[in-house]
């Protein structure tokens, strides 16, 4: 694999630990800034909409730009919503930098993607678009925890200086190891958003988001499940985290060989595997040691869905994928926050703590049901476009089309 791929897996950590580690510092930050611990829970959200709001926005507007410079502005940009919110004075100019930390985040995997599928020969597209989500997953194993620790002895202003350096060295790592990539010819606005309303584009961001959402149902009360199901004390509650990474992680390394060999099996057995575990949560969280092995698995088949997923959408926009790729999460931010919402909606009704592993089994039911949906669709297109090939073929012989470089669909 090129070592281009190792920048951005390092950039990818510091987004996926900026990201993911507020979580745990919502108690320290809420008693630092005078404010209750719910009311600092905006500044997950804050994040997520910079998330939802930058990625179609930022990638418009960076449609010309050589990607490799396109990186290093979104990775300077990450740098300085940290360094903000490092230095917020009160609670709404850190919101302010979350909302500016989160505006790069969807863009540069969308570009990242992209980058990524251009370094490595046809036939491994999906392995080197797995290696940058290493990045993403070793920040829940290592990041995050590690993180945490420091904004708790230290205070979480530590925290998100730590992170700034880590921009930093990713940016460095960019401009030395990223190759010159011209903007190509197609390259433009225009065509991007033409591809992103392809039908089968449009229906894989749809997967990710109710897919995706049954994930999120789960991992957002992870924390108090430890302590109220499982029975363990609140120091599990980082090692719990951290097998959810070991999971998420493995999860990555078995996704990119896998969908390089046939993408949509590798989505849809990685949905139902998620759906199926889910329900097995809601009866193996009472038992300790079983409900750690249960979280491991969750982690694995919920981020297996990611690599397919991406490639998926950067296949059916064809030669103008990079909008469609960084719109992507948006989609699954939107999961995020779908998923933690109803999750919570369940516990609020009454239905106790393990409920949200039952709604996320039905979000990623539905969001299955979608996915098979969008490959009979396509499977009826492609014959139909076959039929219509052979109906004009002369006295030449028929036409031969070039073979795709892309992870196969079939």
């Amino acid at each position: 694999m090129p070592l281009a791929l190792l920048a951005l897996a390092v950039s990818a950590f510091g987004i996926g630990t900026t990201e993911f580690v507020m979580m745990g510092l919502l108690p320290n930050v809420a008693e630092d800034l005078g404010t209750s611990v719910p009311t600092a829970g905006q500044l997950v959200s804050a994040y997520a909409i910079g998330v939802v709001i930058g990625a179609p926005l930022l990638t418009a507007l960076g449609s010309r730009v050589p990607r490799r410079r396109m990186l290093l502005l979104l990775m300077a940009l990450f740098t300085v919503g940290n360094l903000a919110s490092a230095l917020a004075p009160g609670f709404g100019t850190l919101v302010a930098g979350r909302v500016l930390a989160g505006l790069p985040h969807g863009a540069f995997f969308g570009v990242g993607a992209v980058v990524a599928d251009r370094l490595v020969a046809p036939g491994r597209q999906a392995r080197a678009v797995a290696t940058m989500f290493l990045g993403l997953t070793v920040a829940n194993i290592v990041g995050v925890p590690a993180a945490t620790l420091l904004g708790q002895h230290l205070g979480w202003r530590a925290t998100f200086l730590v992170v700034t350096a880590i921009g930093l060295v990713a940016m460095a790592a960019l401009a030395r190891l990223v190759p010159q990539l011209p903007v190509e010819s197609h390259q433009g606005i225009a065509r991007e958003l033409r591809a992103l309303g392809n039908r089968q584009v449009i229906l894989g961001l749809l997967t990710a988001v109710l897919g995706f959402a049954g994930v999120f149902a789960v991992y957002s009360y992870l924390a108090s499940m430890t302590t109220e199901v499982m029975g363990l004390g609140e120091t599990s509650v980082t090692l719990v985290l951290a097998l959810f990474g070991i999971g998420m992680t493995l999860g990555a390394l078995a996704a990119g060989p896998l969908t390089d060999r046939a993408l949509r099996p590798t989505l849809y057995g990685s949905l139902a595997a998620l759906a199926l575990v889910l329900v097995a949560f809601r009866l193996t969280a009472h038992i300790p040691w079983l409900a750690l092995v249960t979280v491991v698995v969750l982690g694995a088949v919920g981020f297996m869905t990611t690599t397919p997923l991406q490639m998926l959408v950067m296949n059916k926009a064809q030669d103008a994928p990079t909008l469609a790729s960084a719109s992507n999460h948006s989609a699954f931010n939107l999961a995020n926050a779908g998923g933690a919402w109803l999750g919570g909606a369940a516990v609020a009704a009454g239905w106790g703590w393990t409920s949200p592993a039952l709604v996320g089994a039905a979000l990623t039911v539905v969001g299955l049901a979608t996915a098979v949906t969008a490959g009979l669709l396509d499977r009826t297109a492609k014959g139909a476009s076959r039929v219509v090939a052979g109906s004009l073929v002369t006295g030449d012989g028929p036409r031969v089309s070039a073979p795709s470089s892309r992870a196969s669909d079939s």
